[in-house]
């Protein structure tokens, strides 16, 4: 079919009624749009690396700089080499992706501006007299940078801004509940607590960002989060003699169970964290219930062959559901 009767019939079509221009648009972008996002749009480049690492080499420097001239400067020339240097390259940075033609740039100063800013507001707070250290002030940088960068991602929509919501977030989460719960006693194994349940979330998160295509994102919170969340649960049992029964026992549930959920979710950081987080619990358990026995060596001997069969069911799993 030529363009032109292919333009003519579209036209009969919209006049009739029988087809949109969403759909028109949605079809387009189908055939087309999403294909050279992927291709092209998220490819990262020689250039991109140039980029990010100039934006780490200038957030190095400038906390270098403070450093060493903290004693030499006054309040307001810390803060404008902080606070205002963030400030200056968070506007380059959205001038910067204005044009298509310097959006990546543009990405590298959002970079310099979100790493600058905390060491800013740290400077800010540590001159007004707050106790920079404590959980208050922590909660209150934290929530500072997290409400800015929610606000910059429904204004912007870029997708870096969502990482360092995760990652503000994820810091505004730890400090608030440590000011919450202080020294209390009763809340003695929090810190792990609060890590199980990051952990989790950083699952949730990963999963709702494959349904939705993200997938560099999907791979970064389904790591940090089967991490978080098997390394908490594995530090929650504890070692002999004050080793808590209920979560030695649970644990090579959840630790299979992340390997078989990452069938279901085509996930290959479930399958690998799963499987050499089993593996530490067998080490675990063997050295804590047999390190003085004469039947330690054996079951040493019964953990290898146990590592080799771990070994193969996952790279069989990879091969025949995940990599497909």
């Amino acid at each position: 079919m030529e363009k032109q009767e292919l333009l003519d019939l579209i036209k009969v079509l919209a006049t009739q009624g029988a087809i949109t221009k969403e759909e028109i648009v949605r079809a387009y972008e189908e055939s087309c749009g999403i294909e050279k996002g992927k291709t092209e749009g998220n490819k990262v480049t020689v250039a991109d690396v140039f980029y990010y690492i100039g934006g780490a080499i200038v957030f190095v420097g400038i906390s270098i700089y403070v450093w060493q001239t903290w004693g030499t400067h006054g309040i307001m020339v810390r803060i404008l080499a902080t606070l205002g240097s963030s400030v200056a390259a968070y506007i380059t940075g959205v001038l910067l992706n204005t044009d298509r033609r310097t959006e990546r740039a543009g990405l590298a100063f959002h970079l310099i501006s979100a790493t600058v800013m905390p060491l800013g507001l740290y400077v800010v707070f540590d001159n007004a007299g707050f106790t920079v250290d404590s959980p208050g002030t922590q909660s209150l940088i934290a929530g500072i940078l997290f409400a800015t960068y929610i606000l910059s991602y429904i204004v912007f929509r870029k997708e870096l801004f969502t990482l360092f919501n995760i990652i503000f977030g994820t810091w505004l989460f730890f400090s608030f509940t440590g000011f919450l719960i202080g020294s209390r006693p009763f809340f003695e194994k929090w810190g792990e607590y609060c890590i199980l349940s990051i952990g989790f979330a950083y699952i949730m998160l990963g999963y709702y960002f494959a349904q939705s295509k993200r997938i560099a994102l999907s791979g970064f919170t389904y790591s940090f989060g089967i991490m978080g969340f098997l390394g908490a649960a594995l530090a929650l049992g504890g070692w002999s003699p004050n080793q808590n029964i209920f979560w030695e026992a649970i644990f090579p549930g959840l630790a299979l169970g992340a390997v078989i959920a990452s069938i279901y979710l085509k996930s290959r950081s479930l399958l690998i964290f799963g499987s050499l987080y089993f593996i530490g619990y067998i080490l675990k358990i063997t050295n804590e219930y047999f390190e003085h026995e004469i039947g330690w060596s054996f079951a040493l001997v019964i953990a290898g062959l146990a590592f080799i069969v771990i070994g193969y069911i996952s790279f069989y799993l990879h091969r025949k559901y995940i990599a497909q």
